[in-house]
């Protein structure tokens, strides 16, 4: 029973679906009768209270950059939508739309786009994280369904993590998986190019090449026709294709084939092979390192092929598992967020199907077929032929490939609309800007990767003029003529027609909430968390498996091998370019970091961007740990940290993707990333990318505080950090200082003052320099050739948190005083309670801790939300305390 104003709702972030409690202070815990967490957060979860602040919110509408009345704007976006179509057709126009949005957001946006104004060109940034499976599952099963459930997880022998930084980019089912390993003895393979947090629980680690997974699969399928372990007679009864999948997978007949495509060693390929067949409760789950690829889809069928040759799938502990990125991936998949799909799970390969959405909508002309996805879309734009654009809750200025082309693309078209909470790198492109009601203030629903729907409940207001986007999408509908199809009052309307929509088109697909169709305002809002299908009369399904008795959603009810012959990874073979480019998530931080970005425990582990190489290349390149690296590939280049990691794979660099222009001067990484994508589900390659790298002298380095937000900008590295006082900035120069003359105009841009109090030691090469005001520590920079000159972070975020007088500053500042800064502490490993890598180390030498437990009881690192766990097991086995 929860507390006298709090709110059960659903965390913002990822595709587990976590159910939170909630007050309207923005205390925070987890709902421990939530089925998808029992009552387990992550350290984003955790710190979901502090992203509440509404000071950065957009708080009313704003068109070329003044502010404007909500019945102006909306008139304004139905009028220019309306005369573009007019002048150039329906598919001069588009939507792109996000996992961020409720279903109820994503249900309004689809219908008015492909039923009403008749084009398909309604996309979502979900197909930069789940189209693969999407397609992947189409394919095998006729539907895009995921055949298991959590507790497969927790229930199976052997678990194949295929891509899956489990530990970091899903926590709390990660937490499940410890615990079942602990109380069961779970066997845990990971596949993935890089040794993450998620390999500290590994029994066996393949780190193979990039984009190699179908030629390992293809090799266990052939292995196990081989060795006798195909259920020929489930086979042969309940699918179809299986020989001709067997023969593409031919040719990785032998474990030497594979080892030579996969860069594996022939004993590993063989020990996963012979798990594989000796354990009948096998999953595999498997997340954006095989959805992310320019063969995304046939790595998704070439995992669940091996499924289906062996039965194992829709039965307890067993089954291929896609794990989602977003909170509403799901969500926006059921309604047909995605330009190839036209709703309810209905494609634009029944034209029956297709019409009978048109009657249900009383839709005037339903999309005739597909429309452009993602890459296409902006392609698109950039070209002209798309002429208005409304981008919602979603920052394709930094998050799409090729993010610079993005950007031109938006500057070209006529009229770009964007809905959001905060201004971003797209927003700032934007004719017309509509303030959006934040995750806090929503409510709807949202669907998590084992199909379960919860409610999101709002127990705030939403700021200022801040609008839901149902509303607004609603609102433009009735001004463009069509008020009788668009008669909602709330998001329980939606709903309920959603609901009723999946019962009407359906024959035999699984996605069926029609028994949730008829539910009253009342009950919508008390609705608990289920998960589909859920029939007329509320009837579930059993265990809420999927294909468990052998009968699938194709034609002819049986399942589709699907032939998955291997080919490398697109442009893998440029020789100008000898290294290849991943990118991914970090722990504490999400998407472009609009929300997580300025809450500065969340900004304490990873605090700058990154680019990860393996101690042998860094040799070769000439650079050390922290060093500058350019980064360069066909479509950009950018400047980054470098950071030596022996778990990277020699050849091969990771950057995290998170990190915009308004955080750091290196700007997206996707600057960087091909567009090549899967010819089946358009998902781009955001795994392997050709790069080259060179090092980048660093010429000095500095340490700015100031109190707001705006990114220095000149010949220099930097990267901004939130602290409780303000923000600092991280500088590192490749040029040289200015000489004494023009430094004192330097350092007044970067202080915005030009006088205040300066110390100085020419010789040694420091500068020193703060700007007061009102008593208190307005900026202050220091500056030096080499890092020891600095002082440390703490001192000076300590000055600006009291108040001072410049004879004070002065003191402060004194060259003796605040010099030499200590080696840097580390970062802080456990962001709930604070603790530091060093203090841990300390701790495991000084007091001979030797278990993630005693860590926990000494320092409490780890007895939180269990988040960082893996990299105190890392730091652990590193002090040689626990075997390798």
């Amino acid at each position: 029973m929860g507390r006298v104003n709090e709110t059960r709702t659903t965390c913002a972030y990822c595709g587990v679906g976590c159910g939170i409690i909630a007050s309207p202070k923005g205390d925070v815990r987890g709902d421990p009768d939530h089925p998808a967490n029992h009552g387990r957060l992550c350290s984003k979860g955790t710190a979901l209270g502090e992203t509440l602040d509404n000071s950065r919110r957009l708080l009313r509408p704003r068109m070329d950059g003044g502010n404007i009345a909500w019945d102006d704007a909306l008139d304004e976006v139905a009028r220019r939508f309306t005369d573009t179509i007019a002048a150039h057709g329906p598919d001069a126009v588009a939507f792109y739309v996000s996992g961020q949005l409720l279903t109820e957001d994503y249900y309004v946006a689809n219908k008015l786009m492909k039923g009403f104004i008749g084009s398909a060109n309604i996309d979502t940034n979900s197909r930069l994280c789940m189209a693969s499976s999407v397609a992947g599952h189409i394919r095998a099963f006729g539907d895009d369904s995921v055949p298991g459930v959590y507790e497969d997880l927790e229930q199976a022998d052997l678990v194949v993590l295929v891509g899956s930084n489990l530990a970091w980019c899903h926590p709390v089912l990660y937490q499940r998986l410890v615990v079942a390993r602990e109380s069961r003895g779970t066997r845990i393979v990971v596949i993935d190019p890089r040794r993450t947090a998620t390999s500290e629980i590994a029994d066996l680690q393949l780190s193979l090449k990039p984009g190699s997974d179908v030629s390992l699969f293809n090799g266990l399928l052939a292995y196990l026709h081989r060795e006798g372990c195909v259920d020929h007679a489930w086979v042969a009864k309940h699918t179809d294709g299986f020989q001709d999948a067997l023969a593409a997978a031919e040719a990785m007949s032998t474990i030497a084939a594979v080892a030579k495509t996969t860069g594996l060693a022939a004993s590993d390929i063989k020990t996963f092979y012979e798990w594989f067949a000796a354990t009948e409760r096998t999953v595999t789950a498997f997340s954006q390192g095989v959805n992310q690829s320019s063969a995304g889809t046939d790595k998704v069928n070439a995992i669940i092929n091996c499924h289906l040759a062996t039965a194992r799938i829709g039965q307890p502990g067993m089954g291929p598992f896609s794990i989602t990125g977003q909170p509403n991936a799901m969500g926006g998949r059921e309604v047909g967020g995605l330009a190839n799909q036209l709703a309810a799970h209905v494609g634009f390969d029944d034209a029956a199907q297709m019409a009978r959405v048109g009657r249900f909508w009383s839709a005037p002309a339903v999309a005739p077929r597909p429309g452009l996805k993602a890459i296409e879309m902006f392609d698109a734009v950039r070209e002209g032929k798309i002429k208005a654009i409304w981008i919602m809750a979603t920052n394709p200025a930094d998050s799409l490939p090729r993010a610079g082309l993005i950007r031109e693309a938006l500057k070209a078209c006529p009229f770009v609309v964007v809905s959001d909470c905060w201004d971003t790198d797209t927003t700032a492109l934007a004719h017309m800007v509509l303030p959006a009601a934040a995750w806090s203030e929503k409510d709807g629903t949202v669907t998590n990767s084992e199909r379960r729907i919860s409610r999101q409940r709002p127990f705030r207001m939403p700021p200022g003029e801040a609008k839901p986007d149902w509303w607004m999408i609603t609102e433009v509908a009735r001004r463009m003529g069509w008020t009788d199809a668009f008669p909602y009052r709330g998001p329980a309307d939606i709903f309920c027609e959603h609901a009723a929509l999946s019962g009407y088109v359906n024959e035999n697909r699984p996605f069926n909430i029609s028994g949730l169709a008829g539910l009253s305002d009342e009950a919508y809002d008390r609705m608990e968390p289920v998960r589909w299908p859920v029939l007329p009369g509320h009837a579930h399904t059993g265990s809420g498996r999927l294909f468990g008795d052998g009968e699938f959603a194709t034609d002819n009810g049986r399942a589709r091998f699907i032939a998955t012959p291997w080919r490398p990874p697109a442009d893998s073979t440029r020789r100008d370019m000898p290294f290849m480019l991943n990118t991914g998530r970090i722990r504490d931080q999400w998407h472009t970091m609009t929300r997580t970005g300025e809450i500065s425990r969340l900004m304490t582990h990873r605090e700058e961007p990154f680019l990860e190489i393996h101690p042998d290349d860094a040799g070769k390149l000439g650079v050390e740990d922290g060093g500058l690296v350019r980064a360069a590939t066909a479509h950009g280049t950018c400047i980054l940290r470098c950071e030596i990691v022996p778990g990277q794979k020699p050849g091969e660099v990771f950057a995290p993707m998170h990190w915009s222009d308004r955080f750091c001067s290196s700007g997206p990484i996707n600057r960087l990333v091909t567009a090549a994508h899967d010819p089946v589900s358009g998902q781009p390659e955001l795994k392997a990318t050709p790069a080259r790298l060179a090092p980048v002298p660093t010429m000095w380095r500095g340490l700015l505080f100031t109190n707001t937000d705006a990114l220095p900008s000149g010949p220099f590295y930097a990267a901004r950090i939130p602290v409780a006082a303000g923000y600092i900035f991280e500088l590192r120069g490749w040029e040289p200082l200015p000489k004494e003359g023009d430094l004192a105009a330097f350092v007044a841009t970067l202080l915005g003052k030009a006088d205040g109090v300066a110390v100085q030691d020419l010789t040694r090469g420091l500068h020193r320099f703060a700007v007061t005001a009102r008593g208190h520590l307005q900026a202050a920079l220091f500056l030096s050739k080499a890092p020891e000159g600095l002082p440390e972070r703490e001192k000076v975020i300590a000055l600006a948190e009291q108040s001072v007088t410049d004879d004070f500053l002065m003191d402060q500042l004194a060259i003796p005083t605040i010099i030499p800064a200590k080696v840097s502490p580390g970062p802080i490993v456990c962001t709930c309670l604070s603790v530091r890598a060093s203090t841990i180390r300390q701790a495991i030498r000084d007091k001979g801790l030797r278990t993630c437990k005693e860590i926990g009881a000494t320092l409490g690192a780890g007895t939180s939300c269990g988040s960082c766990v893996p990299e105190i097991n890392c730091i652990l086995r590193a002090e040689t305390l626990i075997p390798a």
